[in-house]
């Protein structure tokens, strides 16, 4: 399992400290939320400060967009070369364009699913991503109690994948513990996103241990 710890949930007057640490304590992923405060009901970091974040960060970036305007945000942060950049598809009018422009940025384009998107909804989309994001929250704050109901989805959404394409990765992000790591890797998970977890924890070197199994 890799994981992708959350800066949502970091220190921001200690940002650069916070992200050297989870680098430093085996990160796979840096997670960087990106909120407009239209999409959903809280508003986080524009590309200045991602910037900062990438330069101190020695794991790749994982951008996940919630916002309106997909587009523009895409154009906003694709020079700041993150490994990922991930949108709503509930938001997205032509996401098949939208998948197209980030890779010709050389940015692996990736699907958010909210929790009650089915993975249905991208069932002709899958063969031309790199990733897959569920939601096990309901996007727009971090500490929020995991959705069981993703798991049933996790699920379906592996047997979509290993048919249509094996080399997808799927992630799942919010209320991610050691409490439910096992099971997210039953169903086919490869990567979760921890921000609580890790960052509240005495050590975010355990914490992210504790998930990578």
């Amino acid at each position: 399992m890799k994981v992708a710890p959350s800066i949502l949930s970091a220190d921001f007057g200690n940002l650069q400290h916070d992200v050297e640490e989870i680098c430093n304590a085996g990160c796979d992923f840096v997670h960087v939320d990106v909120m407009d405060g239209h999409f959903v009901p809280n508003l986080t970091i524009g590309p200045v400060v991602v910037s900062s974040v990438a330069k101190c960060a020695t794991k790749p970036l994982d951008i996940h967009l919630m916002v309106e305007n997909n587009t523009f945000f895409v154009d906003l942060f694709a020079p700041l070369k993150p490994e990922y950049i991930s949108f709503h598809v509930e938001e997205e009018k032509h996401p098949h364009r939208l998948i197209q422009k980030i890779r010709s940025y050389g940015i692996k384009p990736a699907i958010v699913l909210n929790p009650h998107t089915p993975p249905e909804s991208i069932e002709y989309l899958i063969g031309d991503l790199d990733m897959i994001l569920l939601m096990s929250v309901n996007p727009g704050f971090g500490g929020q109690s995991f959705i069981e109901s993703v798991l049933a989805k996790a699920k379906k959404l592996n047997e979509m994948r290993n048919k249509l394409n094996p080399n997808c990765l799927i992630e799942v992000d919010g209320g991610v513990s050691d409490k439910n790591i096992r099971s997210l890797k039953a169903v086919g998970v490869d990567v979760v996103v921890a921000g609580s977890y890790v960052f509240k924890h005495d050590s975010k070197e355990e914490a992210i241990k504790s998930l990578q199994i």
